[in-house]
């Protein structure tokens, strides 16, 4: 019997044959597949992910964007209250100068006065002292007018007896 062969045997081996390419090919179908399915799935969370890199980024311009926001408002506010305190300060100082101003003032129109007193005393004083000068050369003056009259008649008086 081994030289011959039984068709049912044959057809049991082309069958058997058929059935495990059928297999191997719904085996390498299932496997493409499975690979496709694999491959979109990769694809998906690839894209899912880019778009929650991309979302991620986005949120945190905006966090960043708000929080800055936040950042200068507080320091506005800080900014407003050392203004202010600026300001009182400045016109403190401003009210302390304004009062030593005229503090000064004051003392400089006294000193200013009392300077034109002075003067005025000294003024009074140098034409006291001009009368009585005045007074004491035209009394010298007449001592010597009359000494030089005195003389004059003396020398014509001498000059008359001579002559």
């Amino acid at each position: 019997m081994p030289g011959k062969r039984r068709p049912w045997a044959a057809a049991a081996a082309a069958a058997t044959e058929d059935e495990l390419l059928l297999l191997q090919s719904q085996a390498l179908a299932e496997e493409e597949a499975a690979k496709r399915k694999r491959e979109m799935l990769t694809r998906f969370l690839q894209d899912k992910l880019a778009k929650e890199k991309g979302d991620s980024t986005l949120n945190l311009h905006k966090l960043n964007t708000q929080w800055r926001a936040v950042l200068r408002e507080t320091k506005e506010k800080e900014l407003r209250q050392d203004i202010l305190i600026l300001s009182q300060t400045f016109e403190r100082v401003m009210d302390c100068k304004d009062s030593v101003i005229q503090s000064l003032t004051t003392d400089l129109e006294e000193a200013e006065e009392q300077q034109a007193q002075a003067l005025r005393s000294h003024l009074h004083n140098l034409d006291l002292l001009l009368q009585l000068q005045r007074c004491r050369l035209a009394c010298l003056r007449e001592g010597y007018e009359a000494q030089l009259e005195a003389l004059k008649m003396e020398f014509e008086e001498e000059r008359y007896q001579k002559g």
